[in-house]
């Protein structure tokens, strides 16, 4: 096959590859057969540290040219092992025959058939891609994240003192600041964010059938479960799940895609305002010269990047939303199902990813059209109704709310001075009608 980007099938490989390089040492084939390789290697290397008997003269100094297979791991060996895999027609199976192959290159023959002992393919899998996810997340998708929440929180602090008229349902409402509208979206991601830091990164790591079948057999003296839990934990840095079946079971994996697909519609919640603000003219762009925002019309700054954002996203959430409940779902101990479905997981990341770094790059582009948010607010008094009916009904007015609503809910403009007539009107103290008159669209903004 072509590797050009045009010949690509999906856009995150194609159009968007500068925009998900990033993850291909975590969720690329040759990616899955490093990790592989690593889970393989770091198991060996437990195995002589336990030691086996027929380990215990292996010599420990040797360790680290073992893991140089995994850190030195060429797009050549990849292919070696792809090649193999085309005899074999099972991939973890190439990656034993590989390594047994480099085991033989360094004269360490007698020892190769401690390579995948008492092993399935999924206590190979169900370790490296939980690897793989982790540190894809660390590095990758958490940066990037962090980048957003970021700017969103300069931009609540620059606008943090900005009035703004309010909307619910569509309709003019009691006024708030941009400052804090933005705000929330920041509180929502630090909050879901706290919770993605709580999922643990869960491995399987048991035999064929998750009961270490084969270790007991042939060394029924060692407590394998122990053994186990310490290399899933101490050496690859995971969460042992025990008991399991033949595969881990995938309920933590659900749920760290679950709830980055609350964050993702945070952020589509974000995007749709933002473009809502944008056709309210509350924002300009910054124009990049020799852009084109139509092919038709010259004059035309489209909110792209939210839009290019709340399509990624939407597609991510959709992926997410199949694996969360597909992956936790296998018939009895076990079947094919979630193998084909795992090598999908960094299809939904590489989504977000282009997700996350069209809103910021739409963020970086909003120039603010304040004296829009003050034409906003001067041709909605109308609002100022719900701080005057309060006052009133402190002051046990009778039948305040009715009162404006009598003023208020009509077709006729509702303008300061039909306001400070209003209040000439009530039957209240020159301190208490003082108070009302200071009361604007643009200080009624609460705390």
């Amino acid at each position: 096959m072509s590797t050009h980007a045009l010949q690509a099938i999906s856009p995150i490989d194609g159009r968007y590859a500068s925009k998900t390089v990033s993850l291909v040492p975590y969720f690329s084939e040759e990616a899955l057969i490093k990790y592989r390789i690593q889970v393989e290697v770091e198991y060996f290397i437990a195995l002589v540290e336990q030691p086996l008997p027929q380990l215990k003269d292996f010599d420990k100094s040797l360790f680290e040219d073992l893991r140089s297979l995994y850190k030195d791991f060429s797009i050549e060996d990849a292919q070696t092992v792809k090649d193999t895999e085309k005899v074999t027609n099972h991939d973890v199976k190439a990656v034993e025959y590989f390594i047994k192959g480099k085991f033989d290159a360094l004269g360490l023959q007698e020892y190769k058939e401690f390579i995948h002992f008492g092993l399935t393919s999924q206590d190979i899998n169900n370790t490296a891609i939980p690897l793989s996810l982790k540190e894809a997340m660390n590095s990758v998708y958490v940066p990037n994240l962090l980048e957003v929440k970021k700017k969103l929180s300069e931009l609540a602090n620059d606008w943090a003192d900005v009035p703004m008229l309010a909307r619910t349902h569509g309709q003019p409402a009691s006024p708030t600041r941009l400052g804090k509208e933005i705000s929330v979206f920041v509180n929502r991601i630090e909050e879901q964010f706290d919770l993605l830091n709580d999922i643990k990164s869960a491995a399987k790591f048991g035999g064929a059938t998750g009961n270490f079948n084969a270790h007991k057999v042939a060394y029924p003296n060692i407590d394998w479960k122990a053994f186990g839990t310490k290399f899933v934990q101490e050496k690859l840095g995971l969460h042992h799940s025990f008991p399991t079946t033949q595969i881990e079971h995938y309920d933590h994996m659900a749920a760290l895609f679950d709830c980055l697909k609350r964050i993702n519609t945070i952020l589509i919640d974000l995007d749709r305002d933002i473009w809502t603000y944008v056709s309210m003219d509350y924002f300009k762009q910054k124009i990049k010269k020799g852009e084109v925002g139509s092919s038709a019309m010259p004059h035309k700054v489209n909110p792209i990047d939210f839009e290019n954002s709340e399509g990624n996203l939407g597609i991510a959430n959709a992926i997410f939303e199949h694996l969360s409940g597909k992956l936790p779902i296998s018939r009895l101990q076990r079947d094919l199902t979630d193998s084909t479905v795992l090598r999908n997981i960094g299809v939904p990341i590489g989504h977000t990813l282009i997700g996350l770094q069209s809103t910021l790059k739409g963020l970086n582009k909003l120039l603010l059209n304040r004296s829009k948010f003050e034409q906003d607010l001067e041709n909605n008094w109308a609002v100022v109704a719900e701080a005057i009916q309060t006052i009133l009904r402190r002051e046990n007015y009778p039948n305040p709310y009715e009162t404006l609503k009598g003023l208020t809910r009509t077709n006729e403009a509702i303008n300061q001075t039909s306001i400070a007539d209003f209040i000439e009107t009530l039957e209240v103290s020159e301190e208490v009608k003082k108070e009302m008159r200071a009361i604007t669209p643009s200080n009624y903004t609460g705390i």
